[in-house]
């Protein structure tokens, strides 16, 4: 099933030929998109990670990986530790119901909230990649949803029509970050492993996710947002690069900032509070943290049991690298 829905029938953005697409798919494991951004005419598919690595990997942490996917219940366990946004209702089914005491049970209920806040976050609660997010703000006249303008009764459409959703309070991002591209939360992608040798956790790759106009309101990666590698010993960005095209940008294509060469503040505060975050949970062995860097620090959006080899290995194959050492250890590859 994995094959078939998430590797045979990928999307194809570089107009790949089908024997080439089926070619990869059978004899390797990799999306269409992956022979052009791994330019297998000129690179050997075997020193990369596939589609299938990936898979296999989020089982890695085991019966715990529950945890981690389930959005509402980590918030509530991390929380405990660090910055991450309050979650103010989540809705099962038809059911809406407030969380830290709040008495939440309607859409009217959220509304009214939203007049009081200003702004909030919702997602659905299992789906991942930015699928279903929606950033509501109140706006002088009436409200806006994901930068477009909306009426109260769409907004209460919205949340009535909606199942299995969180409701979370909007968090506001560092100043290098609006400067870059400020109508998205452009989160860092920190994936930490637990070393074989040491026990303890070690940073191993950490990505800047930053949204574009195409995007809409989220920056993730699988939507076409840019990524920047970010070195994880000074915090300076390299130029980012997007999964739906080949091309490279130095600047933002929307705001013509900077990207390549902007160093993350408080980059060393920033890695030793993931990291101390992540001391918190001995049963696991690997997190891929999103994180968003604020005026004060970060925050922690959410975490995940396992990351997407895409946006690590538009840098370079990572089968042999410390990525693919990881998957080794826990036979995940041979």
């Amino acid at each position: 099933m994995l094959w078939i829905t998430r590797i045979l029938f990928a999307p194809n953005h570089f107009k790949v030929p089908l024997h080439k697409r089926i070619w990869h798919a059978v004899f390797g494991g990799y999306m269409v998109d992956q022979i052009a951004l791994y330019d297998f005419k000129h690179n050997d598919k075997k020193q990369y990670l596939s589609e299938f690595d990936w898979y296999r990997s989020r089982n890695i942490n085991g019966s715990y990986s529950h945890m981690l996917n389930n959005k509402v219940v980590f918030a509530q366990i991390i929380g405990q530790y660090c910055s991450t946004p309050e979650i103010y209702c989540v809705k099962k089914d038809k059911r809406f119901a407030g969380l830290n005491g709040r008495k939440l049970n309607s859409g009217s209920d959220l509304i009214a909230l939203l007049d009081s806040v200003g702004a909030f976050v919702i997602k659905p609660v299992g789906a991942g990649k930015g699928k279903g997010i929606q950033i509501v703000k109140k706006a002088e006249a009436g409200y806006v949803c994901n930068d477009a303008p909306a009426t109260e009764g769409e907004i209460l459409h919205l949340l009535e029509d909606s199942k299995n959703i969180l409701v979370c309070a909007y968090a506001s991002q560092a100043d290098y970050l609006n400067k870059i591209y400020a109508n998205s939360a452009n989160t860092v992608r920190m994936i930490v492993l637990r070393s074989a040798e040491t026990k303890e956790f070690e940073l191993c790759f950490a990505v800047q996710r930053i949204g574009a106009g195409w995007t809409g309101a989220v920056d993730n990666g699988s939507r076409g947002g840019l990524v920047a590698r970010v070195d994880i010993e000074t915090g300076e960005l390299s130029e980012a690069r997007t999964l739906h095209n080949l091309e490279v940008y130095e600047k933002h294509p929307d705001t013509g900032a900077a990207i390549k060469g902007v160093v993350i503040p408080n980059w060393e505060n920033i890695k030793a509070g993931v990291l101390e975050a992540s001391s918190h949970f001995p049963y696991l062995d690997i997190i891929a943290w999103d994180i968003l860097p604020t005026k004060d620090g970060f925050t922690v959006i959410e975490a995940n049991t396992s990351s997407g080899v895409n946006i690590i290995q538009l840098w370079g194959p990572q089968r042999y690298g410390r990525l693919g050492q990881f998957y080794r250890e826990h036979g995940i590859i041979k």
